[in-house]
C-alpha cells in the first residue's frame, strides 16, 4: 500500500482537486490512501471564527461555511453531504458564544471540520467522475490519541488498531480518503496533532499499515536547499537522509512537519516529496541511508520569532550543578528549548515560546543576572558531510560578515550536520541569499 497526503494547496480548489485525481488514479495499482488536509485557509477561518464566537459574534461561522459551500458547489456535490457538519459546527460555535471560552478542546473541535468536510467532497466527487472512494475520519480507522489538545499524539497500539480496521473496513476497491490533523482520545472528544500536522498523520498511518512508501504533496518541488521565495536559485534535493530532513524540518525548513519522519524512521518507510503542481518532477526521496554525496551542504533552513535567554553567574565557573539547577527550571515549566550555547559565566536558552520562557526568566533570577531577547531566528546549515569539511566554519561566518549580519550565537557540536546560529530577524532576508550563494554558487562554480 501507499499513503499519499496532500495539503491544503493541493486540495485548495476543483482546479487542484482534479490534479489529485489524476495523480492518485495513476498509482491505483498501489493501492492508495489519501490522507487529505482541508482546503486552503479553511483551518485558518475555522480558528477566527471560534475566536470571534469567543468574543460574542453572532453567525460567526458563516464565511467558513460559506467558503466551504462554494467548494462543494464547484465540485457538484449535493448540499445534504455536509449539513449535518455545518449543523454541527454552528451548533458548537453557538455554545462557545454563550460561555464566551475558547478552551484547548473547543478549538481543537472546531478546527477538525476543515479536514472531516474536505475528506467527504473529495470522496464524493472521485466516485462521481469514476474513481470509487469513500472519506472516513481516521479515528474510524484506529486513530485513538492522548488528551494532549492541540499536540495529540496516538496512545499505544494504534499501529495493530489501525491495521485490523483497514482490514475490515476499507475494500480493496475503493481509495480512502482520510481525515489528516485530527484524532479522537478514549472518551471519543476531538484532538489535533498540530498545526500543519497532516504530514505527521500520513506517517504515523504508514507505519500503521506497514506501507511501502509515503508521500507528501505540496507545491514545491521537493525539499530545496534554501526557502524559494529568498532564494531564486534554490535547487532540488534528490535525495536526503532521514536525520538531515528531520535536523531541516526542525529547524524552519516548510515542507515537512517537524515530527513527521520519526514514525518513518522507525519502520524505514522511504518518504517522497511530492509537487502536485509538477507531478512529473522526481522531488526528493528521503531515506535511512541515502547514497553518498559530493555535496557537504544539503540546505539552509531558518526558525523565526526566537526569544533568547541569557544567564550569567560568575557560580558557573568551575562549578558543577549549575546548568542542572536552570534545566530543573525549565523542565517544571514545560519549556522546550531550541538551542543552547554556553560559557564559563554564562548560558543561553532558544525558544520560540515567549510566555513560558517569560515565566522561566523570572525563576531563573535566582541563579544569576538574566537577560531576554525577542526577535531572533536560528539559522541552520545542514549537511550529512559538515563534520569532514575543514574550514566550513569560517566560510559561513565570513558569508554573514559580508552582507552585515551579526552572528549572535552559534552551536556545532563535534560529528554534528548542523551548524546552527542566531541572527536578528530582520537580517534573514540577507543572511539566507548570501548563505546559498557562498554554499552552493561559489563553492561549486
Amino acid at each position: 500500500m501507499l499513503v499519499m497526503k496532500f495539503g491544503g494547496s493541493s486540495v485548495a480548489d476543483r482546479t487542484q482537486i482534479d490534479k489529485v485525481r489524476a495523480i492518485v488514479k495513476g498509482r491505483a495499482a498501489r493501492r492508495p490512501v489519501v490522507v487529505s488536509s482541508a482546503h486552503k485557509g479553511v483551518t485558518n477561518a475555522l480558528i477566527a471564527a471560534g475566536k470571534a464566537a469567543a468574543a460574542g459574534k453572532d453567525d460567526a461561522g458563516a464565511d467558513v461555511i460559506a467558503k466551504q459551500s462554494g467548494i462543494a458547489r464547484d465540485l457538484g456535490c449535493s448540499d445534504a453531504l455536509l449539513a449535518p457538519l455545518f449543523a454541527e459546527l454552528r451548533d458548537l460555535l453557538r455554545g462557545v458564544r454563550l460561555v464566551k471560552e475558547l478552551s484547548p478542546r473547543s478549538l481543537d473541535y472546531i478546527t477538525s471540520f476543515g479536514e472531516r468536510m474536505a475528506v467527504r467532497v473529495i470522496a464524493d466527487y472521485f466516485t462521481r467522475t469514476g474513481l470509487p472512494a469513500r472519506a472516513y475520519d481516521v479515528w474510524d480507522l484506529g486513530f485513538v490519541t492522548d488528551s494532549n489538545f492541540g499536540q495529540a499524539r496516538p496512545l499505544e497500539g494504534y499501529e495493530t488498531r489501525m491495521n485490523d480496521a483497514f482490514a475490515r473496513l476499507v475494500p480493496a476497491d475503493v481509495v480512502p480518503i482520510v481525515t489528516g490533523f485530527v484524532g479522537q482520545n478514549a472518551a471519543g472528544e476531538i484532538t489535533t496533532v498540530g498545526r500543519n500536522g497532516s504530514d505527521l498523520t500520513a506517517t504515523l498511518v504508514a507505519a500503521a499499515i506497514n506501507a511501502a512508501e509515503a508521500e507528501i504533496w505540496s507545491d514545491t518541488d521537493g525539499v530545496m536547499s534554501a526557502d524559494p521565495h529568498l532564494v531564486a536559485g534554490a535547487r532540488n534535493i534528490p535525495t536526503m537522509s532521514f536525520a538531515e530532513a528531520a535536523e531541516l524540518a526542525y529547524f524552519g525548513s516548510r515542507v515537512l512537519h517537524p515530527e513527521t519522519l520519526l514514525p518513518a524512521m522507525a519502520k524505514d518507510i522511504p518518504v517522497r516529496v511530492l509537487n502536485t503542481n509538477r507531478p512529473e518532477h522526481p522531488g526528493t526521496v528521503i531515506l535511512r541511508e541515502p547514497a553518498a554525496r559530493d555535496l557537504v551542504v544539503t540546505s539552509i533552513a531558518y526558525k523565526e520569532n526566537q526569544s533568547i535567554l541569557t544567564v550569567r553567574s560568575p557560580r558557573m565557573f568551575a562549578q558543577s550543578g549549575f546548568l542542572s539547577e536552570l534545566f530543573a527550571i525549565t523542565t517544571r515549566h514545560n519549556l522546550v528549548i531550541d538551542m543552547v550555547t554556553t560559557s564559563e559565566i554564562s548560558v543561553s536558552l532558544s525558544c520560540a515560546d515567549v510566555e513560558t520562557l517569560a515565566r522561566v526568566h523570572v525563576e531563573a533570577q535566582k541563579l544569576g543576572e538574566c537577560r531576554l531577547d525577542h526577535g531572533r531566528t536560528i539559522l541552520a546549515v545542514v549537511g550529512q558531510n559538515l563534520p569532514t569539511r575543514s574550514g566550513l566554519g569560517a566560510l559561513i561566518l565570513q558569508a554573514l560578515a559580508l552582507v552585515d549580519v551579526n552572528v549572535e550565537l552559534v552551536s556545532f557540536s563535534a560529528g554534528s550536520i548542523n551548524f546552527s546560529m542566531v541572527i536578528a530577524d530582520a537580517d534573514v532576508d540577507r543572511a539566507v541569499p548570501a548563505l546559498h550563494a557562498a554554499l552552493f554558487e561559489q563553492a561549486q562554480a
